[in-house]
């Protein structure tokens, strides 16, 4: 028989040690155990031998201690904590800074909608067991060196919709095990080689909505296992040749949404492993085969509402297992068979004006041959407008008899030409580059940015594409202001101190695409002024002292697709104000002092998608003002002092719009039709931040994919027991918590079950309730593939 080990003496009170107590003769003397109070020596040595496994499982409780007892039952005042799942939340308390007496071992911490301004040092050693933590909407300003150090097991970290404007070289440290790093919507310039050195297992990176406009070489370096970057909607114009270098993983890249005046072939192919490439909505005009886009894994390539007018036919002969090609919304009027990518099975070419003639014949017999789907329609000629392309046969493609030839030099004269790059020996040698100024011939931009400027220079190479001329002060923009830049795509007049556009100040610039007049002074625009631009698809006029829309002006632009009058001093939009709008598809008039939107106003934008109007004065929702919008997607309304929706505040649009924001509206109170007509198509709504004691039930949203409750003092009694029913069948965090009774107090509405047990009707609910999937449980694995190759989807990490 082996011998009898002795027992370690208890860590708790200090007594005990020697044999185990059941092998002890006779009585022991009575001692009390710190750790459990009532319990003494004598009690557990006289026990018989079932208490004996009791007594091992205090035995390994022991060493927890007082310490696990503290850390479980502290929480500071101004925070809700779960000791259970080890959840902390202090959102939207003004906290200035990170309170102490967090338990230590709290494994999500939300601190988002607080102002903390600065993370200092080693801002959260005492946590070293976090795995997410949300630093959303605080305010950040400067994350120190070595702020998140101690944070080894960390997965998330979320710094999104801040107001970063850069990140020291060792902010980041110390978070080896990161998986997913948001930083969308901050004000970050650039980014410094190294930044994310650290951050060798992150899988994606979200820098979108921020204002970057040139990646350096190595930007990425150290992110070796990273599959997503976004870097959607920046001002993007120049990437480095090396500036996607060190990406061996990196699956899929958005691009979208910035200022890229030429297809980067050279720098996206540093990222061979590709999969997706997001890069619509960037204003270049071709792309060729001597772009140098070499990518053997890519499957889908996005280039949709850009400014494409012409498309070589060997541009992806070096992405040979492309599956699907995104055209859609930019100028093609005719299109070659492509060469190459032998497994394309998908092109979507609408909203291209196509001429279905003669010469689009190769085009149809190869989508026939090449099995390629496509879902393009004709432009011209007038007899086949409209036309599918898909429907039509190849004897429906004719070219005029008479005339054929005259017809062919229109043609060929309104259609661009390819730009230099091609053959930059035709085109000339660029001209001279004024003496303040540097200007890039190879990239084909020029800038005088804050040089103290005092007239609008002359002299740019004629094949410029854009024109920096930010923080300079000319309060006049004379007539014909950029003689000889008929090529130029992109101009920048920001912090000009501008106060007027003479007539004719754009004369000549036929091909511009984007005009940025924001931070200026300006308070009207003329047609006149506008008239030489008639291409010009996106206005930034943010920041100005416009008191009313400068209708009139806008009509002379027919193309308008986005129009940005954020921060100005709009009290109304008024009917007539978007007359001739026809192609506005985003409207941006957050920031004003609007009171009414006209019904009708909005009319003439049929084809709107965006609308802001968050930041205003309006009481009510405008909803006359929003009939005659089919395709509005996005409604923003946070801000406005709204205090009640009324039933069908929506019902115009509720057939298109997919997101919509009450946010911070001093919402009190919600009729139950409020959200009638808004069913299936809707993605996402947020209610957060206002003062919401009740809601009603909302079964007719079936498929939202988020909703947002959170910051609303809501009464949990009987009158909130349809809402929490509902929300128990949706597999989604929403974030709503209960303010009263107090004895409920911080309290998630949707798991406060023992609140409502008492409520008449609920043991009748329950008995309805079935084991059968939800429909939104049944989404997750859909929402899962739409990740596509990142393993770590914002459903993995997420808080």
């Amino acid at each position: 028989m082996p011998p009898i080990q002795p027992c370690p003496r208890c860590q708790v009170c200090g007594l005990g040690g020697g044999l185990p107590l059941a092998s002890r003769q006779g009585p022991l003397p009575a001692f009390p155990c710190a750790a459990f109070p009532g319990w003494t020596g004598r009690a557990i040595g006289m026990a018989g031998p079932q208490s004996v496994s009791v007594v091992l499982l205090l035995l390994l409780l022991l060493p927890l201690g007082p310490t696990w007892h503290a850390a479980a039952q502290r929480c500071p005042q101004t925070c809700v904590c779960d000791n259970s799942r080890r959840h902390v939340a202090c959102r939207h308390q003004n906290l200035t800074e990170v309170p102490n007496a967090i338990p230590e071992l709290t494994q999500r911490l939300d601190l988002q909608g607080n102002m903390l301004k600065l993370i200092p040092a080693a801002a959260f050693r005492d946590l070293p067991y976090l795995t997410h933590l949300d630093l959303r909407h605080c305010q950040v300003e400067l994350v120190a060196e070595g702020a998140f150090r101690g944070l080894g097991r960390l997965l998330l970290l979320n710094l999104a919709s801040n107001r970063l404007n850069a990140l020291p070289q060792e902010a980041l440290d110390g978070l080896g095990s990161l998986r997913r790093l948001e930083l969308e919507g901050n004000l970050l310039e650039e980014l410094r080689p190294g930044t994310f050195g650290a951050l060798g297992a992150l899988a994606t990176l979200n820098l979108a909505h921020n204002t970057l406009v040139y990646l350096p070489a190595m930007a990425f370096q150290g992110l070796v296992r990273a599959r997503w970057l976004q870097l959607s909607h920046n001002a993007l114009s120049v990437l480095a040749p090396e500036a996607l270098a060190g990406l061996p993983a990196l699956r899929r890249l958005s691009l979208h949404h910035n200022e890229l005046q030429s297809l980067p072939g050279a720098t996206l192919s540093q990222a061979r492993g590709l999969a997706r490439l997001e890069l619509g909505h960037n204003p270049f005009t071709y792309t060729g085969e001597e772009d140098g886009l070499v990518l053997p894994g890519l499957r889908e390539l996005r280039l949709d509402h850009g400014a494409l007018q012409a498309l070589d036919p060997r541009a992806f002969a070096h992405c040979p297992r492309l599956h699907t090609l995104d055209l859609r919304g930019n100028q093609l009027d005719a299109l070659q068979p492509l060469q190459g990518p032998g497994q394309l099975r998908r092109l979507r070419l609408h909203g291209n004006p196509l001429r279905c003639d003669c010469r689009a014949r190769p085009l149809l017999q190869w989508l026939a041959r090449a099995r390629v789907r496509s879902d393009g329609a004709c432009g011209e000629p007038r007899r086949l407008r409209g036309e599918a392309l898909d429907a039509l046969r190849p004897s429906d493609l004719r070219c005029p008899v008479a005339g054929a030839e005259e017809e062919e030099e229109e043609v060929a004269a309104a259609r661009p030409r390819v730009p230099a790059g091609t053959s930059k020996e035709k085109a000339g040698a660029p001209g001279p580059c004024p003496r303040a100024c540097v200007c890039a011939p190879e990239s084909r931009h020029s800038g005088c940015e804050g040089r103290g400027l005092q007239v609008v220079p002359r002299g740019f190479p004629n094949d410029t594409q854009l024109l920096d001329l930010r923080q300079n002060h000319f309060p006049l923009v004379p007539r014909e202001a950029f003689p000889g830049l008929g090529q130029l795509v992109s101009l920048h007049l920001q912090h000009c101190g501008i106060t007027e556009l003479e007539a004719g100040a754009l004369a000549g610039l036929g091909s511009l695409l984007y005009l940025y007049l924001s931070d200026n002074t300006l308070s009207s625009l003329s047609a006149a002024s506008l008239k030489g631009a008639p291409c010009l698809g996106y206005l930034y006029l943010e920041r100005n002292r416009f008191l009313q829309v400068p209708g009139a002006a806008l009509r002379a632009l027919p193309s308008l697709f986005s129009l940005h009058l954020q921060d100005n001093a709009l009290d109304r939009l008024a009917l007539g104000d978007l007359a001739g709008m026809r192609a506005l598809r985003w409207l941006y008039l957050s920031g004003n002092r609007i009171t009414q939107v006209s019904p009708g106003a909005l009319g003439p934008a049929q084809e709107l998608e965006k609308l802001h109007l968050d930041r205003n004065q309006l009481r009510e929702v405008p909803t006359a003002a929003l009939e005659g919008l089919p395709a509005l997607l996005e409604l923003q309304l946070s801000g406005n002092p709204l205090r009640a929706l009324q039933d069908g505040a929506f019902w115009p649009v509720g057939r298109s719009l997919q997101h919509l924001f009450l946010n911070s509206s001093g919402l009190e109170q919600i009729s139950p039709g409020a959200f009638l007509g808004l069913g299936p198509r809707l993605q996402s709504l947020h209610l957060q931040k206002n003062q919401l004691q009740a809601l009603p039930a909302l079964p007719g949203l079936s498929q939202l994919e988020l909703i947002d409750l959170s910051g609303n003092p809501f009464h949990c009694d009987c009158q909130l027991l349809p809402l929490h029913r509902w929300l128990t069948g949706l597999n989604l965090h929403v974030g709503a918590a209960c303010a009263a009774p107090p004895s409920a107090r911080g309290q998630s509405v949707k798991a406060a079950a023992a609140v409502f047990e008492a409520c008449p009707g609920w043991a009748a609910g329950k008995a309805k309730r079935t084991p059968a999937p939800r429909p939104s449980a049944q989404r997750t694995p859909m929402k899962g593939r739409r990740q596509g190759a990142n393993k770590v989807g914002k459903e993995g990490v997420g808080l």
